[in-house]
C-alpha cells in the first residue's frame, strides 16, 4: 500500500472534499451549515480522496466547534485515524446517521467504520443523542396555559437558575462539565452558548406558576444554520409536573410567532422524559447523533 498523504484544502482545491461517496447522507444533513476550506483535511492516496473530515464553527469562531463530517473509503479506517489523529483542533466528533441506523445495512457498515475510525484515532464514545426537527406541517403543540412567561435582563437570574436545574440534570455534557469543574462551570458554558447564538438576548424567558414561584428556563434561539430550541430546563423542586412539556411547547410557539418554519431541537437518548416531551409536542427525530470526545491532552 502506496504512502498517506493528509493535509488540509483551500479555495483552490476544496472541490477534493466533494471526491468521496456519501452513504450516510452527511451532505444533505448540513446543507445549512458552513464549512470553512481551511477547516477541512483530506487523507489521499494515490492521489484519490480515500478518508475526509471537516470541522465547524460559527461565523466568529477563530477555531472549530466540533467535527461534524468524517467518511473514510472502504478498507481505510486506519487512514481516517490518521487524519483525525493528526489534526490540530481538538474538539469533540459528533457522528451524524439516519435514524434506525443500526438496522439498515449500508447505515449500519458505514457508521461503525467511522466508529471504528474515530477510536482507533484515540477518540472516546461520549453521548448518544437524537437529533429533532419540528416543521409548520407538524402543527404547534398544544400550550396547557399553567404557567407564565417573563423575560430578565439580568445574566445572573439565569445563572442561578441553571445551577439549580443542573443540580438534578441528566444531560451528559452538563454533567461532565459538574464532574471537572463543577456546576457553576456547567451553568456558565449554557449562558456562554446562549450567548453565542445570533439570537437577541431579550428572547431568553424564566417560567414561573402563578403564585410567583420559578418553575424553569426556555431558551427560544437561533444558532448559525437556523431556529433552535436553545434549553428548555426545570428546577428541582418544580419537577414532576410535566412541565418540560409546557416549556417546550411554549419555546415551539415562540419561534413560530416569529416565522420560524422549521426548529431544530436535541436531547441525549438516555434522557427519556425529554425525548418523551419532544414526541408530544410534534418534534419529529430526523437523525442520531454520537458525540465522541477526544483523547485527553498530555
Amino acid at each position: 500500500m502506496t504512502d498517506l498523504v493528509i493535509r488540509a484544502l483551500d479555495e483552490s482545491d476544496a472541490e477534493l472534499f466533494d471526491a468521496l461517496p456519501d452513504p450516510l447522507g452527511v451532505g444533505r444533513a448540513l446543507a445549512r451549515a458552513t464549512h470553512r476550506p481551511e477547516w477541512k483535511r483530506v487523507a489521499l492516496r494515490d492521489g484519490k480522496v480515500v478518508a475526509r473530515a471537516a470541522w465547524w464553527g460559527g461565523p466568529d469562531d477563530e477555531t472549530p466547534v466540533n467535527i461534524n463530517w468524517f467518511d473514510v473509503a472502504e478498507g481505510e479506517e486506519d487512514a481516517g485515524a490518521e487524519l483525525l489523529r493528526t489534526s490540530p483542533y481538538h474538539v469533540e466528533y459528533e457522528l451524524i446517521l439516519p435514524p434506525g441506523w443500526r438496522q439498515d445495512p449500508v447505515a449500519s457498515a458505514a457508521g461503525e467504520a467511522r466508529i471504528r475510525a474515530a477510536q482507533a484515532a484515540g477518540m472516546t464514545r461520549f453521548v448518544e443523542r437524537f437529533q429533532y426537527r419540528w416543521t409548520t406541517g407538524c402543527g404547534l403543540p398544544r400550550r396547557p396555559g399553567r404557567l407564565e412567561f417573563r423575560p430578565d435582563p439580568d445574566d445572573m437570574v439565569f445563572f442561578e437558575a441553571l445551577r439549580r436545574i443542573h443540580s438534578v440534570t441528566l444531560d451528559a455534557h452538563a454533567l461532565h462539565a459538574i464532574a471537572a469543574s463543577g456546576v457553576d462551570k456547567a451553568a456558565q458554558e449554557e449562558l456562554d452558548f446562549f450567548h453565542w447564538c445570533p439570537s437577541p438576548r431579550e428572547w431568553w424567558q424564566l417560567a414561573y406558576t402563578p403564585g410567583g414561584e420559578l418553575v424553569g428556563v426556555h431558551i427560544p434561539a437561533h444558532n448559525p444554520s437556523g431556529p433552535c430550541v436553545g434549553f428548555i430546563g426545570v428546577v428541582p423542586e418544580q419537577r414532576g409536573h410535566g412541565y418540560a412539556y409546557d416549556l417546550l411547547a411554549e419555546c415551539t410557539h415562540f419561534l413560530a410567532r416569529r416565522g420560524a418554519e422549521f426548529i431544530a431541537g436535541a436531547t441525549d437518548q438516555g434522557n427519556f422524559p425529554m425525548a418523551a416531551n419532544f414526541t408530544k409536542a410534534g418534534h419529529r427525530v430526523v437523525q442520531e447523533r454520537i458525540h465522541f470526545r477526544p483523547r485527553p491532552r498530555d
